[in-house]
């Protein structure tokens, strides 16, 4: 499927924070008032944050998701990819993260344990599972020299 990307702006705040919110909503159980709230704030503190780094992902016009990749250590950290729904298994998030790998030697990225779908296509992709919390793997892609 065809897709560009484009700088976020501020006209796009609402949307990266409800991107990001799902994100982490469709993963995250029995949270609290309290955990609700944290996330919350910390959800929209990060977005304005980062706004210069996000960028969306359009089809047809419309927006259909976000990516956000920062440096970080060695390399860059695949920070947030969200496809709507509808968009998912179509080829564009693996297209996008096949051009993150060709650009960059090291990547790593947090993914949720029960995110398996991701997991499968990350490993297919090179990337090793490096740490794990609870609730999440942080893997590493390093492109072979």
């Amino acid at each position: 499927m065809m897709f560009d990307l484009r700088k976020a702006n501020e006209n796009d705040i609402n949307l990266l924070i409800n991107y990001k919110l799902l994100t982490i909503y469709d993963y995250a159980e029995n949270l609290s008032n309290d955990e609700i709230n944290k996330i919350q704030e910390y959800v929209n503190n990060s977005v304005l944050e980062d706004l210069d780094k996000y960028k969306v992902i359009i089809v047809s016009g419309n927006v259909v998701g976000s990516l956000l990749v920062t440096s970080y250590e060695n390399g860059v950290l695949l920070d947030e990819i969200y496809l709507e729904e509808k968009y998912r298994c179509s080829g564009i998030g693996t297209s996008i993260i096949k051009n993150i790998l060709n650009e960059h030697s090291v990547v790593y990225l947090w993914v949720y344990k029960k995110n398996v779908k991701a997991i499968n296509l990350y490993e297919k992709l090179g990337f090793i599972k490096f740490k794990e919390t609870e609730t999440r793997y942080f893997m590493k892609y390093e492109k072979e020299q």
